[in-house]
């Protein structure tokens, strides 16, 4: 039987992993509706704002699905996490609060004249409210990961009667981490959307090569993983090398490093045993590791024997979904350079290979964020707040019975909600986008002068 902490963090584990889904997709997804109304504006060329259409009917679906996952979240932080709230309260509350005034608040004050007002305030200020809608998720995620790279790396504070207060707002928001954390996150998100419009491209482009809505969004794709997923890879390793100088326990247990070597080979593949303190049947390229961590063949990386057990992550977990996200990271830089040789070659929209390919690789991104948040979550363990609280000293006294009686009803609900809206938006991106529904061109070029003389007769005479 599990005991109440391990439900807790399972039912907290399962209900992130189905939000973050939903936010990764639609910040990549929001500037990409910039990117495509920008374009239109600038060429008068309807194709662009067909494609538009086609995806602001997907974006507004995630999004939706987004913030109903995300409400269900913060709730737990009362019901199962009592301890936790009442000790950070001071500094998560107000970057929550910060979160919804000026993210939340201007997505949603945009977002009903970006779904309907095309017709009706004209293309200049409809721009505008996707600019505002596309500005709101990045927002959003700057708040949300100062208040996760807090966790993290806390700074700013002082403990006043068992709580955390703030003194400096400048240190708690900025903390070491965060740059780091926000950088590789963003770029996740947008590469996350790169790789399904890519492959909604690649899909249409397989059964009819001559689509021109196809052929835009797949080069636009490609274009995105050929320049973004290299920088991606420096990011990580930037933000890799923050995370070895504050969390040092982590870097050792995704690394798979239990002694402490000078010259630490790199393990690429291995069964790290936490009984046994060891990473069995291991594939090592001599001197890598201390080469990649310290950018020095003979780097000192520290062991997770050198960390007393009780504070210890679980290497067997940390060391593979940080594999996942590697290896998947390294898919997408190669479907990037393959893009760009096709390209060079002009198969970029002939290469049938190429195109399976990145259909394929569709799902990716979703796959490397859910890894790379496993990584980092469960690499913090033992602690909830790193070095101040531990998760054993977060959890409201539940018993496990409530807990579980909760998660079921979440594993449930979740699946046919959610799993509703997955197929839905799975249909929607299979439909040909030439079909999606656009106002002529005609009057969007009048900006508005048509439907004005629609709704008042004697002003279009």
């Amino acid at each position: 039987m599990l005991d109440a902490e391990i439900l807790a963090r399972i039912q907290f584990a399962f209900t992130v992993s189905f939000h973050i889904i939903f936010p990764s997709f639609t910040i990549g997804l929001a500037s990409f509706l910039f990117v495509l109304e920008a374009m239109w504006l600038r060429t008068r060329d309807d194709t662009y704002l067909t494609l538009y259409k086609f995806w602001l009917k997907i974006f507004a679906l995630a999004f939706g699905m987004g913030v109903v996952s995300g409400i269900v979240m913060s709730y737990q932080f009362g019901t199962n996490w009592g301890p936790f709230s009442e000790f950070t309260g001071g500094v998560i509350g107000p970057l929550m609060a910060y979160e919804v005034l000026s993210a939340f608040f201007l997505e949603a004050g945009f977002l009903g004249i970006m779904l309907f007002g095309l017709n009706r305030v004209g293309p200049k200020l409809h721009f505008l409210a996707t600019t505002m809608v596309a500005v709101g998720t990045l927002f959003s995620a700057f708040w949300i990961l100062s208040a996760n790279s807090w966790m993290q790396t806390p700074d700013g504070y002082v403990i006043e009667n068992g709580r955390a207060v703030v003194t400096s707002w400048i240190d708690a928001i900025f903390n070491p981490s965060f740059p780091y954390r926000l950088v590789h996150m963003v770029l996740a998100a947008y590469l996350t959307t790169a790789f399904v419009v890519g492959a909604v491209g690649a899909l249409h482009l397989l059964r009819d090569r001559e689509n021109r809505a196809a052929r835009i969004m797949f080069s636009m794709a490609m274009w995105m993983a050929a320049i973004v997923a290299p920088i991606q890879i420096m990011a990580g390793d930037m933000h890799g090398l923050n995370t070895l100088e504050h969390q040092p326990a982590k870097v050792a247990a995704m690394e798979g490093h239990f002694e402490t070597r000078e010259g630490a080979p790199l393990i690429l593949f291995g069964l790290p045993d936490m009984k046994a303190e060891e990473t069995r049947y291991a594939v090592e390229i001599p001197k890598l590791g201390s080469m990649i961590l310290t950018h020095d063949w003979d780097g000192k990386i520290t062991g997770l024997n050198d960390f007393a057990p009780e504070d210890r992550p679980n290497a067997t977990i940390v060391f593979w979904t940080f594999r996942i996200m590697v290896g998947v990271g390294v898919l997408m830089a190669l479907l990037g350079i393959a893009s760009l040789i096709a390209r060079f070659r002009h198969k970029l929209y002939d290469c049938k290979h190429l195109h399976r390919f990145a259909l394929i690789m569709g799902p990716s991104g979703f796959v490397a964020i859910l890894a790379g948040w496993f990584t980092t979550e469960v690499g913090r363990q033992p602690w909830v707040v790193y070095g101040l609280m531990r998760t054993s000293e977060a959890g409201s006294p539940v018993t496990a019975t409530a807990i579980a009686g909760s998660l079921i009803a979440f594993v449930v609900v979740y699946s046919i909600v959610f799993g509703v809206g997955t197929a839905y938006i799975l249909r929607a991106m299979n439909h040909d986008p030439r079909n999606a529904h656009v106002p002529t061109g005609e009057f969007l070029r009048a900006g508005g002068r048509q439907l004005a003389a629609h709704n008042n007769p004697q002003a279009g005479e």
